[in-house]
């Protein structure tokens, strides 16, 4: 298990990103999605919580197999997605994801926003606060971002505001803007595979800085767009972009109403640690074989043997069984044109 603490600061005050976060995610979900991968909106609905109190409940599915690194695609099925749970009572929320395909892998996010700079060093305080993890500043500004998310449009070092008038951000602007608020991320990373664990919760901490980061700087350089919007307004954008982000992947819609079927309390309440998913069992039906189709046949019918040797004879006959090395190491994973490629989030 890897845990670090990211903090993120925003020249924005806690309420106003409120609708900013909102219109963010569903902007930059509908910006990254293509036929065939990107984030199905599975439930999006009101939730209330004995704790925490009233919240909105989201499950998303990510499907991003073109995005995973070499090593990773010659291990992967295609059809594989990430499952993203999310419980939002602002301004403190949980988010949770697990993988279809590895049942040993999760990430769990815990997130909390203040109007400070980020000085707040007890914010979280839950049992995994005397951990040793490391603390992590974004700079949505100064900080180096992946060269295929750069638009010249979202750079904030050149980027002003024209209906708030922020910006344009200088070298240590968190000590000269007026507001300032703050994102507190406190990410934990399990991939509890041998020989796999380290390189794997590593590669995932640079993909969630790195989604972090984009999405920060979307949300900053996307304020005009949002910041006269009404809760109400920013749902009802929020619910356009999702269908037409669904139908963008190809959900026409989905084969099963999940609204129908309320899911269970234990798995609508954060849990305070990363959850293990389930292994299931039933290939999905693009892996089914057809019920009509006749079956190979790889030996034949009947087999005859010949008539053992004498029990006298030295030279009985022995089977010498066949063995079948199915060594994933020693296999030569597919070629690609990129082998530096990595995931996306959200």
């Amino acid at each position: 298990m890897l845990l670090k603490e990211y903090r993120i600061c925003m020249p924005l005050t806690v309420e106003e990103y409120r609708i900013g976060q909102l219109y963010m995610i569903s902007k930059h979900s509908h910006e990254q999605s293509d036929r065939g991968e990107g984030v199905e909106v599975v439930q999006n609905e009101p939730y209330e919580d004995p704790a925490h109190g009233q919240g909105q409940f989201t499950e998303k599915r990510v499907y991003l197999n073109s995005k995973l690194p070499t090593w990773a695609r010659a291990v992967v099925p295609k059809i594989f997605y990430v499952t993203e749970k999310a419980w939002n009572y602002y301004p403190y929320t949980i988010t949770e994801y697990t993988c279809s395909f590895l049942p040993k892998f999760s990430i769990h996010i815990e997130t909390k926003y203040e109007d400070n700079k980020g000085c707040n060093d007890n914010i979280f305080d839950t049992e995994l606060k005397e951990q040793e993890r490391e603390v992590c500043f974004i700079d949505i500004a100064y900080d180096e971002i992946p060269e295929r998310y750069y638009k010249e449009s979202e750079d904030l070092r050149y980027f002003k505001s024209d209906k708030t008038s922020r910006g344009i951000l200088q070298e240590g602007w968190r000590d000269t803007e007026d507001p300032v608020m703050c994102s507190y991320k406190l990410v934990t990373v399990k991939f509890e595979v041998w020989g796999l664990q380290t390189r794997v919760e590593q590669f995932v901490h640079k993909v969630v800085r790195d989604v972090l980061l984009l999405g920060h700087r979307q949300a900053f350089a996307w304020v005009d767009e949002w910041i006269d919007m009404t809760m109400d307004e920013v749902r009802e954008f929020e619910r356009t972009i999702q269908e037409a982000t669904n139908q963008k992947i190809g959900i026409f819609p989905p084969s099963i109403s999940i609204s129908e079927t309320p899911l269970s309390s234990c798995s609508l309440t954060g849990p305070a640690s990363a959850p293990t998913t389930p292994m299931c069992t039933d290939a999905p039906e693009s892996l089914s074989v057809t019920k009509d189709r006749p079956r190979k046949k790889s030996a034949p019918e009947t087999l005859t043997l010949t008539d053992p040797a004498p029990s006298g004879d030295p030279q009985g006959s022995t089977l010498s069984p066949l063995t079948v090395s199915n060594n994933l190491e020693s296999s030569t994973p597919p070629s690609s044109n990129s082998d530096n490629a990595e995931m996306d989030e959200q």
